[in-house]
């Protein structure tokens, strides 16, 4: 059984999207700045949005949207998060086993402990690591190196990441941990795998056997 295992929040533990969409939807038509659903969807989640954001619409208006977004969201989008089928069970057989269980995020810190505080999850966490609110952990990689500094500097033979998008596997891969793909979160098709995934799970229920050996 792997001994540390590092999680992703969004797409993996909870679904956000209709959260961080809807609040992102509201933003845009507060900036008047149209919105196309063939651009902007649950693809867009997993990097930080002041990343993914800019490329579509622009500096200056991705600045204003976000602006507006972060107090929307954390009033009342990060509320819609609902866990996936399965994961109440996973984490619970996960630190019954004695596995010592981390949250690596690319969402703000604050954001993430409030979602696993609403959640009932907090005690099942040994660590909780998110971006900074002014954004000095923008990659997935800077947040895994400071879980794993909050940990101790584990043997990274002992871990195991788990997320759902490729940011995810290439950010564990950084530190030499190998990631396992939540199939059910907002990859899109082939991505997993073309980033190295070890292996893809359909279920939570499937990836908890994996993790239990």
């Amino acid at each position: 059984m792997t001994r540390t295992v590092l999680l992703d929040l969004d797409g993996t533990l909870v679904d956000s999207a209709p959260g961080i969409l809807g609040t992102l939807r509201t933003a845009f038509d507060q900036v008047g700045v149209p919105w196309d659903d063939s651009v902007i969807g649950p693809h867009l989640l997993g990097p930080p949005l002041y990343e993914s954001l800019p490329p579509l619409v622009g500096e200056t208006a991705a600045e204003r949207i976000l602006t507006l977004y972060r107090p929307l969201y954390r009033d009342s989008g990060l509320l819609e998060s609902t866990p996936y089928p399965g994961i109440e069970d996973l984490l619970h057989a996960l630190v019954e086993a004695g596995a010592r269980l981390a949250l690596a995020t690319s969402k703000a810190e604050p954001a993430a402990r409030q979602i696993l505080e609403n959640q009932g999850w907090t005690a099942l966490f040994t660590e909780i690591a998110g971006d900074t609110v002014d954004a000095q952990l923008p990659s997935k990689a800077a947040v895994v190196g400071e879980v794993l500094r909050r940990l101790g500097s584990p043997d990274p033979a002992d871990c195991v990441m788990v997320g759902d998008r490729k940011h995810d596997v290439l950010g564990s891969a950084a530190h030499g941990i190998r990631c396992l793909g939540a199939g059910w979160g907002y990859s899109e098709p082939g991505e997993l795998t073309a980033a190295g995934a070890v292996e893809i799970h359909p279920t939570a229920r499937t990836l908890q056997r994996a993790l239990l050996g």
